[in-house]
């Protein structure tokens, strides 16, 4: 049986205010990192995006923090992308509620004036992207001086995205007797870089999805003509949504998304040259049904957290294999199943092949599996601080990068219309 909150540590009101959520048991992550994070330990903990990172590093930093003055944060959660910032943000803020202090978001797209505004009342707990942040303090908006928490979330993402110089200096001016948290994906080449110069002795922790919390995610490589790719993925996605599709640039996203339309297909884009409330919408109109394709750069493979995706499209081929990881990902997620379609042209098929061999799947293409009736649609749905029913884990047939969502209650089917 699986301890409770109560049991590795987390204070009766919080644990009671997950318990009126519907949250009851704590996943493998937050089970291994919460008592040292709560005993003052630096930690450093490796695990899947998705697999509850969020409480594992918000529950000792609520619990522990003390009060801000203002334009001086006394914590500081730093995120690779705006999306990810604003759901930390709402994760935090119930939570922080209960202990007199706030909780506030900041990233690029939006307006100062409001980030000011919390800064100037006392803001405790800083989520922000780099950049933005750094600007903040440049303007003389707020300083670190007083940080005594540090939470690097998705480290080896804002590597990925160039952004560690920049959490470097950030990093530089917090205060030196701090406690630092940080999870990863990875943990190796940079990020361990990033852990000698600014943790203490942290405890690791290295877990990876439980295969009985996946679910049957089918991987697919079809062989389509360059000229061909919309129509076979229009054609797809009346057969399998809501689906995401990845496309490698901005301006390739805006025109399949545009493509896509021109076929019947109910599509929206989302990527860096989007303005905030542009992002908004077209994750809004995903996450409600009314839109049944998301189109993204890699800046949707992780931050945007949404259950019940059908199916992945790799229009373009990922960068690599972790990229591949992270983008397949949005499916197959609380333990229902999934497809990833990956589609080769003959300028990839080098590189897709490189990919596969990587990955552990067989080598080759196949052509287009479109026959038979369209399954029923899915409704995406979108992890909620309210109590939501979840699907019950199958037993895994493939790969898999997301672990079910911290729920309880009956197990459900999938929605349908």
């Amino acid at each position: 049986m699986s301890p409770s909150f109560a049991e590795i540590g987390v204070p009766a009101d919080l644990a009671t205010s997950l318990v009126q959520r519907g949250i009851t048991e704590p996943f493998a992550i937050q089970a291994a990192t919460i008592p040292d994070a709560m005993a003052g330990r630096d930690v450093c903990g490796k695990a899947p995006t998705g697999s509850g990172k969020t409480l594992a590093f918000g529950l000792p930093l609520v619990a522990r923090i003390g009060k801000a003055k203002p334009r001086q944060p006394r914590a500081l959660v730093l995120v690779p992308t705006r999306e990810l910032a604003a759901q930390v943000a709402a994760e935090l803020k119930p939570l922080a509620a209960l202990r007199g202090r706030s909780v506030a978001a900041f990233y690029g797209g939006t307006s100062y004036g409001p980030q000011r505004k919390a800064l100037q009342s006392g803001c405790t707990i800083v989520v922000a992207c780099p950049g933005r942040l750094e600007d903040l303090i440049d303007n003389g908006d707020l300083t670190l001086a007083g940080v005594d928490r540090v939470v690097i979330d998705e480290a080896d993402r804002m590597a990925d995205m160039g952004f560690l110089p920049v959490v470097q200096r950030l990093l530089d001016q917090v205060k030196p007797d701090r406690q630092t948290l940080l999870f990863s994906a990875t943990l190796d080449g940079v990020i361990d870089g990033l852990v000698r110069r600014y943790q203490r002795d942290p405890v690791r922790h290295e877990l990876e999805t439980p295969e009985e919390a996946t679910g049957d995610v089918q991987h697919r490589f079809w062989r389509v003509d360059r000229s061909e790719r919309v129509t076979v993925t229009a054609q797809l996605l009346q057969r399998e949504w809501p689906a995401i599709v990845f496309c490698r640039t901005r301006h390739g996203a805006d025109r399949v998304a545009a493509q896509l339309k021109n076929t019947g297909v109910d599509a929206v884009a989302i990527h860096g040259d989007r303005s905030q409330s542009q992002r908004e919408r077209a994750l809004a109109a995903f996450k409600s049904g009314k839109a049944q394709a998301l189109v993204a750069t890699d800046v949707a493979a992780r931050g945007i957290h949404v259950d019940d995706v059908a199916c992945v499209v790799h229009f373009d081929p990922p960068a690599d294999s972790k990229d591949y990881v992270h983008r397949s990902g949005r499916t197959g997620r609380a333990g229902a199943d999934g497809l990833v379609v990956s589609l080769v042209h003959t300028d990839v098929v080098s590189a897709v092949k490189n990919l596969q061999r990587k990955l552990g799947h067989p080598l080759g293409t196949t052509a287009p599996e479109l026959t038979g009736e369209p399954p029923a649609r899915r409704v995406p749905t979108v992890p909620a601080p309210t109590p939501t029913p979840r699907h019950r884990p199958r037993p895994a047939a493939s790969r898999s990068t997301r672990g079910p969502r911290q729920r309880s209650g009956a197990s459900r089917g999938r929605r349908r219309r």
